[in-house]
């Protein structure tokens, strides 16, 4: 490699759920980390519903985020069929348009985001009726044990997986940005090769900020 050469881009396999706003803030760190690492998200769909309702069988949930899991099928339903139809490039660019709606515009409730979303990557808004089918719930479910069965049943999202590792998180708030992304970015690389590393926690004081 020439010193002028560009340096290869390290991919990081990102899962994630449209509807959890702490995967939304690590995602777009993700993103600030490309800028100043040679590293390259590739994202790819988890469910917490799944998650929730069926491999944890709806334990402990109360009635109010029970009713949350399941509208929460709607969106990974649409993202799923976004790639059948378009491949899995068109997932960067969909996540971010139902983000910024869902969580930046705090716009959950609203029918005309997945619609939306989808005009804003070039596809139909009619693919937006994949919501409330199960067509591609078994491709969901596929990538989804992609993580899951490596991290554990005692995690939700984001997970990544870096040099061969599953991670679950960074779990921040609010998303650093320049240096301070790749510092973090560092930071979990160490980790990721720490063999036996499992586990480094403490309490969120803090609601998720979208700044």
């Amino acid at each position: 490699m020439t010193a002028d050469a560009p340096l290869e881009r390290e991919e990081v396999p990102f899962w994630f759920d449209p509807l959890c706003p702490w995967a939304w803030i690590t995602s777009r760190w993700l993103l600030e980390v490309e800028q100043v690492r040679p590293v390259r998200a590739d994202w790819r769909i988890m469910s917490l519903a799944y998650l929730n309702l069926e491999q944890r069988e709806g334990e402990g949930l109360s009635e109010d985020y029970r009713a949350l899991m399941e509208r929460a099928w709607g969106p990974v339903r649409v993202c799923a069929a976004a790639v059948e139809h378009a491949g899995p490039q068109v997932l960067g660019g969909l996540y971010t348009a139902i983000g910024v709606r869902l969580h930046n515009q705090r716009r959950r409730d609203d029918p005309t985001v997945l619609p939306e979303a989808l005009a804003d990557v070039g596809l139909s808004a009619s693919r937006a009726a994949a919501a409330a089918s199960t067509q591609f719930d078994q491709k969901i479910k596929r990538s989804h044990h992609q993580a899951f069965d490596e991290v554990g049943l005692d995690v939700g999202t984001p997970v990544l997986r870096i040099r061969g590792t599953a991670l679950f998180g960074p779990v921040i708030t609010p998303a650093p940005r320049g240096e301070a992304a790749g510092r973090l970015w560092d930071g979990l690389a160490l980790i990721a090769g720490t063999d036996g590393f499992f586990e480094l926690k403490r309490t969120r004081t803090r609601k998720a900020s979208f700044e």
